[in-house]
């Protein structure tokens, strides 16, 4: 194991109608006046916002809203937040959504005091100061609300990156369940999926003797495998929305992750995919992981039999680990496929034609070299040919 630090001060408020108690935390954490940040009508037509502001006005604090934040959230919504926190004297973001409303609440955050182009976070530079961010999660998918990582897709050139830094944990998140209910089954599933994504992104590691943190994440993909199934068949049930929230929380807050070498190189291969074609960020991953991993197998080919084991239920070969290998990738294909989600391009709504700007993009867009890293380093002619098996 890696030596590491872990900080993760994020106050969570788990459970049934918390989001009615959304103005006392803004106050606890020092709010003043608000920027409400959301996405689009349903936060609107089901009353969330309505609740939300009732909260702030019981507790007198002034706010504007800026919603309008779309899937893959975009640079140019980060700008006019930027703008209008400045102009209200803004100094506290309330996101109320899922993932790209958190990731673009943290971006207006860090931009807002930065003298500089926000841009910079995304190219590289930590973010070390911030506006203080709270969350009202709506779906379970990103991590979003625990972590200290926001991913934004530049609309000139249409890069999709991510910028990092303890400043954006959110101070404290509202987490009820209830609110994931309304979830079509495919936002669900896309959700679930990106969950395990977070997960296999760790678990895929170099480093050695990490026990502790290998049997956590195989105990949460345990547990999105038991409770997305339920969760489809039944969009109401509370308790599998609730273990589903939790995991998702856990699994990108990177208590599953210190310590350890991590890979995320299929989320970068998928960033290319949905910054072109605007495709949901679970889907894109459902499409990737299996390609990926079967590229990337025979780098460590026990490393992916013993998650086939512990978590698919594979028998191991020992003699033939990577025919254990190749079950363990099969049977989490087919466990994406049955709660919804696409298996190849052509359901993703991806072109063959397009493979050589996906990798111009992936590998050269944003001041890239050539290449990425992680498990394993991957060149444009890997890249290429992991697309290819997607098709």
């Amino acid at each position: 194991m890696n030596n590491f630090t872990f900080y993760s001060p994020t106050f969570f408020a788990f459970g049934k109608d918390t989001e009615n108690e959304a103005g006392k935390y803004v106050k606890q954490f020092g709010g003043s006046k608000v920027l409400i940040h959301y996405g689009g009508s349903s936060a609107k037509r089901s009353g969330l916002l309505d609740r939300v502001e009732a909260s702030l006005q019981s507790e007198n604090i002034p706010y504007v809203m800026l919603g309008g934040v779309q899937p893959n959230p975009r640079s140019g919504l980060v700008y006019e937040g930027i703008e209008l926190c400045r102009k209200e004297g803004v100094d506290f973001v309330l996101a109320v959504g899922g993932g790209s409303v958190i990731d673009s609440s943290k971006a207006i955050a860090a931009g807002t005091i930065y003298d500089g182009d926000f841009w910079d976070f995304y190219s590289g530079k930590p973010i070390t100061e911030a506006l203080p961010v709270g969350t009202i999660l709506t779906i379970a998918a990103a991590g979003s609300e625990g972590s200290p990582d926001s991913v934004i897709t530049k609309e000139e050139g249409m890069f999709k990156r991510g910028a990092s830094g303890n400043a954006i944990r959110p101070k404290f998140s509202i987490l009820n369940p209830a609110l994931t209910q309304t979830l079509p089954p495919y936002q669900s599933a896309a959700g679930i999926t990106d969950i395990m994504a977070h997960l296999y992104e760790r678990y895929l590691t170099n480093t050695k003797e990490v026990e502790v943190t290998d049997r956590l994440i195989e105990a949460l993909l345990l547990t999105m495998k038991h409770e997305g199934p339920r969760v489809i068949a039944d969009p109401n049930n509370y308790d599998a929305r609730a273990n589903i929230m939790w995991a998702g929380m856990m699994a990108h807050n990177n208590s599953c992750g210190v310590g350890r070498s991590q890979d995320w190189n299929s989320h970068n291969i998928e960033h290319a995919l949905s910054a072109l074609y605007d495709c949901a960020h679970g889907a894109g991953l459902a499409v990737t992981m299996p390609a990926v991993f079967k590229y990337v197998m025979n780098h460590d080919v026990m490393r992916f039999a013993r998650v086939a084991t512990r978590v698919w239920g594979c028998q191991m070969d020992f003699d033939h680990p990577e025919v254990t290998a190749l079950e363990g990738i099969e049977a989490f294909r087919s466990f994406l496929i049955s709660i919804g989600m696409p298996k190849n391009f052509e359901e993703l709504g991806a072109k063959e034609e397009d493979i050589p700007k996906l990798v111009e993009v992936l590998c050269h867009g944003n001041g890239r070299g050539g290449s990425i890293c992680g498990f394993v380093e991957l060149t444009e002619e890997d890249c290429t040919k992991i697309y290819k098996m997607m098709i």
